[in-house]
């Protein structure tokens, strides 16, 4: 899959990017001198307004992280006297704080969202109350110098005078960015993207002591992304389809509202997608949604795919005639129609008696090519977890406006009717509103 287009840019830098160059350029910029109090109020209203959020939204990994930096900045102010300093307790804080940061965001990227429930927050709650001990043991009346793996130099010294945070710290960093990135241009969601931004945040109030007015401004910046990552999350959740990451049918309607002629509309829908549920289970069938889904989102010619329910899908092209979109629906058909995917389904589940099997009776009405048919290797199995490499089709119809359809309601019922006939003749192919039956029916082996 395509990972870097204009989409994962402008998912990855808005609005997380765009608020952290923001925020650096009024602290840094010189546009305006920014008081002590103004960010002092800034912090304290970005933390309180974020936690609030988290607990009302039962967003466990946000409400986590912010907790985790208000003690690690509050710990830093404590310990330093609110100043930067280089030796002493401040400076052993300051050593362990910038490593146990990024270890942070590294376990609140992989941990699920389970809730506030107490059971579920318990282990989290227990393991900052175990790093707060440690750092206030580390940083104990009279002491000097911090364990040597927080202030180690791994690589030449001299590559890192530009910046007081230690190797072992700026190793951990540059770790943790490189899975968070990775978990957002995988998973695609706003947590994903306010955790990678809120640790850019982070490094830059460390680079500035942690300490001070720059260092808690940063410090609430970083709090600032996870807050704007709930409010995205909540719309991520309102317009986009959680199974596949498509935009959903709100987002669907919305697009219908500011179409202009021309425009094509494409009707998708996966061949035999209940047989599919009914052989290998609800959890295989949410993996060929997926799989059918991803190859939708790489639609070339300018369209946009969305999942409008179930096993259906709708493409639209704007500012494209039919006989343009046309062949961008055909070669996504065959591209479907090659991809293979592993599934892993328990077999029991096809052999354990439920009633009369509704499939035999509809064998006398479905030709052999049509009917679902078991891989080889699950055939085989007697029970147990079973492997095997399956295939989807997909039928589509598309259509666009004239003289007769000016009403973007009748271009898409016109495009149902156009797939009513691709199911009709055959599946597994691409019928146009104007000219009906205009591919011969394509017989294919193991097709759902």
């Amino acid at each position: 899959m395509h990972r870097w287009n204009h989409q994962t840019l402008k998912s990855l830098f808005v609005p997380g990017g765009l608020l952290f160059l923001v925020a650096g350029a009024l602290l840094q910029g010189g546009f305006v001198q920014i008081s002590a109090p103004a960010i002092n109020f800034y912090y304290y209203a970005v933390f309180g307004a974020g936690i609030l959020l988290a607990w009302r939204f039962h967003s466990s990994r946000v409400a986590f992280a912010l907790i985790m930096m208000v003690l690690a900045h509050r710990a830093l102010e404590f310990f330093s006297g609110g100043r930067i300093v280089a030796t002493g307790p401040g400076h052993i804080a300051f050593e362990a704080i910038a490593f146990l940061l990024p270890v942070n965001f590294l376990l609140l990227s992989w941990i699920q969202e389970r809730g506030l429930a107490v059971p579920a927050i318990a282990p989290h709650l227990g393991i900052l109350f175990l790093e707060s001990v440690f750092v206030a043991i580390l940083c104990r009346p009279g002491g000097t110098t911090g364990p040597l793996v927080f202030r180690m130099a791994v690589l030449n010294r001299s590559w890192f005078q530009w910046t007081r945070i230690p190797q072992p710290a700026l190793l951990a960093f540059g770790f943790a960015f490189a899975i968070l990135l990775a978990r957002f241009l995988l998973y695609r969601k706003p947590v994903e993207n306010g955790l990678l931004w809120s640790l850019a945040a982070t490094l830059a109030g460390l680079q500035f002591g942690g300490v001070g007015r720059l260092g808690s401004a940063y410090f609430g910046t970083a709090g600032l992304l996870l807050l704007a990552s709930i409010i995205e999350n909540s719309y991520f959740l309102a317009y986009y389809d959680e199974l596949t990451t498509l935009p959903a049918r709100r987002a669907f309607n919305d697009e219908l509202l500011r179409l202009e002629a021309p425009y094509a509309i494409a009707v998708v829908d996966i061949d035999h997608f209940k047989k599919f549920n009914d052989t290998y289970g609800h959890d295989t069938g949410d993996q060929v949604l997926r799989l059918v889904a991803g190859r939708l989102a790489q639609v070339t010619g300018g369209g946009q795919a969305f999942r409008v329910g179930g096993e259906e899908f709708s493409i639209l092209f704007p500012g494209k005639l039919l006989k343009e979109a046309a062949p961008h629906l055909e070669s996504l058909r065959v591209v479907i129609e090659e991809s293979r995917f592993r599934a892993r389904w328990t077999a029991e589940r096809r052999t354990a008696p439920r009633g009369p099997d509704r499939r035999i009776q509809d064998k006398k009405n479905v030709s052999p090519r049509r009917a679902v048919r078991l891989p080889r290797e699950s055939q085989s199995a007697s029970g147990g977890v079973v492997k095997g490499e399956l295939s989807v089709t997909v039928s589509m119809g598309v259509a666009e406006p004239d003289a007769k359809l000016t009403e973007v309601e009748q271009v898409i019922q016109a495009a149902d009717k156009a797939l009513y006939r691709a199911k009709q003749a055959g599946r597994n192919r691409v019928e146009t509103a104007t000219a009906p039956r205009a591919r011969a029916p394509r017989s294919k082996r193991n097709i759902a």
